[in-house]
């Protein structure tokens, strides 16, 4: 069974950074293609970034476009999500997301087979 397990959210002040991270453990790592997406309360889940099973092709929504980046360590199972120069509006509670299928990074969240729980970050004006 494929679990995903979300950490690194909290609260921060706007400018702030922060670093998200999604260890994956009863699959092939290597093997996924990876995603992270958000939910603001009241509003739908969007897409954030994606990254390639090697890690070498990435996307990311124009929203975070140069403040946010995607990453992955397959040695460690993880895949990371680095935030600078937070905003408020980017309060919303973070989730990863695998995808078994895929060779190029999809922002379509109906493509993702595994989710984790997610995590909460606030980001106060």
């Amino acid at each position: 069974q494929v679990q995903l397990v979300e950490s690194g959210g909290g609260s921060v002040q706007a400018g702030g950074s922060l670093r998200l991270s999604c260890a994956v453990s009863g699959g092939t790592f290597s093997m996924y293609g990876m995603g992270w997406f958000r939910q603001a309360p009241g509003k739908e889940r969007e897409f954030v970034a994606a990254i390639s099973w090697g890690g070498r092709t990435s996307r990311h929504a124009d929203s975070v476009k140069g403040r946010f980046t995607i990453s992955r360590d397959n040695a460690k199972n993880t895949v990371y999500l680095q935030m600078n120069s937070l905003k408020p509006e980017d309060t919303a509670v973070y989730c990863c997301a695998a995808d078994r299928r895929r060779v190029i990074p999809t922002i379509d969240e109906s493509d993702y087979a595994y989710w984790g729980q997610g995590t909460q970050v606030t980001v106060s004006s």
